[in-house]
């Protein structure tokens, strides 16, 4: 493996909502043996305690607090919170636009900022979100941008939820993707965007395997 200007190997996959980064993303750190880090878990993560705390999600200096108080466990695939397993938990539509509505928060951000560094540690990193690759791994040695049609993403994630035993509409579901895109893509702070020296992947019409092995030719193209 080449280096990377004398630091850890990072590898980011950044991309909009139910684009199907998280499941490649695990996969790919399983097969390289590389740590994981599922940024937007973070966020939801926070968003579950401020629903649980009833916080108004309005007030920057409670919703900070939160962001500055947890210490979220990633082991074996879970994520745990305290005593707590809260992997499943933190993937409900709520939590999910609460972390959308906080991720818009400066001292959020800044927050969750320095923990999301900190996960860059021997022998390497792939990390996913929405500003791995344009703001947190600037230097990352392999950066991927991984979209598909709003439509294909909304059926991914109603059959997520189903599998679950969730009661969801797929209408709903669409018109809550669409609406996270235009949130994600119009913020201020650390918008999502594909960072210049990205590698685009519509998925659209891929499997898991497809993508995995389009993924490791162009892992294998930049390590030569």
């Amino acid at each position: 493996m080449t280096e990377m200007k004398g630091q850890v190997p990072v590898i980011t996959i950044d991309g909009p909502t139910a684009s199907g980064k998280g499941t490649v993303a695990s996969k790919v750190a399983e097969a390289l043996g590389f740590h994981y880090l599922d940024s937007g878990a973070l966020y939801r993560i926070v968003g579950l305690v401020c629903l649980r705390a009833n916080v108004d999600l309005k007030d920057i200096a409670a919703v900070t607090a939160h962001a500055m108080g947890i210490s979220p466990v990633f082991a074996g695939g879970r994520i745990s919170l305290g005593s707590e397993d809260i992997t499943n938990v933190i993937r409900t539509e709520d939590v999910g636009q609460a972390a959308s509505c906080i991720a818009v928060i400066p001292s959020v951000r800044n927050a969750l900022f320095e923990l999301q560094r900190e996960a860059r540690r021997e022998p390497g990193l792939v990390a996913d979100g929405r500003d791995m690759g344009s703001i947190i791994f600037p230097d990352a040695e392999l950066k991927i941008f991984m979209t598909a049609d709003p439509r294909v993403r909304a059926c991914r994630r109603y059959d997520e939820l189903r599998a679950k035993g969730d009661q969801v509409s797929l209408e709903e579901i669409e018109r809550n993707v669409r609406e996270r895109d235009k949130a994600d893509m119009g913020r201020a702070i650390s918008p999502l965007r594909q960072a210049e020296d990205a590698i685009v992947l519509d998925n659209s019409c891929m499997t898991v395997g497809e993508q995995m092995a389009w993924f490791m030719k162009e892992f294998e193209q930049v390590t030569r």
